[in-house]
């Protein structure tokens, strides 16, 4: 299943249809599986995770923004969720070694580095649409957020004497740029 036929599955279960739920079940069953035979968890609780998983994709379905990525949601809850069995489990197993559960987390299982990858790959097109939609503001705007998001950022005083502008207006049109900023990203993500 592409992303695309995923996210059109969560759409039609989201708002009701019983036969986009479990083709949703039947096609990222597999994976919810896959990412809880990596922890290796005995079969009763790893039925208890795969429960709880498909729970509360259920409970979060009409809320998921971005239902394309439902396979990145199910498999990271699906790690949260064998974590916390093996965090119960440790606080009832007598064990010399502390660094039991570290194993387990050390270990990256096909699914957690397509997680990654589509992670890194989303914060990337984010930071580049934030500099699309920073260089489409005014000169004033884009040379102060510029100057103020610099390592180590610039004093007052400074950005005072660099740009022109009155020490106390530095603050409100900071303000007013990063709401444009925020505006103009909010309507690029809605589109």
């Amino acid at each position: 299943m592409d992303r695309a036929q995923v996210g059109a599955l969560v759409r039609s279960a989201g708002d009701g249809d019983a036969a986009a739920w479990k083709a949703l079940v039947e096609g990222m069953s597999p994976l919810v599986w896959s990412v809880v035979r990596a922890y290796r968890l005995s079969d009763a609780d790893g039925h208890e995770v795969y429960q709880t998983v498909w729970f509360r994709f259920a409970q979060h379905l009409a809320r998921i923004r971005e239902p394309d990525k439902a396979a990145s949601w199910l498999a990271s809850t699906a790690r949260h969720e064998c974590l916390k069995v093996l965090r119960g489990l440790a606080r009832l197993t007598l064990t010399d070694d502390p660094h039991v559960l570290d194993r387990a987390s050390e270990e990256r299982t096909p699914e957690q580095s397509l997680i990654e990858s589509e992670e890194a790959a989303d914060r990337a097109e984010r930071a580049r649409r934030l500099w699309h939609e920073l260089d489409q503001l005014g000169d004033r705007c884009r040379q102060l957020l510029r100057v103020l998001v610099a390592s180590p950022p610039p004093s007052y005083l400074e950005i005072s004497a660099a740009l022109g502008i009155a020490v106390g207006s530095i603050g409100p049109l900071r303000q007013r740029c990063l709401r444009r900023l925020r505006a103009r990203m909010d309507a690029r993500e809605a589109a």
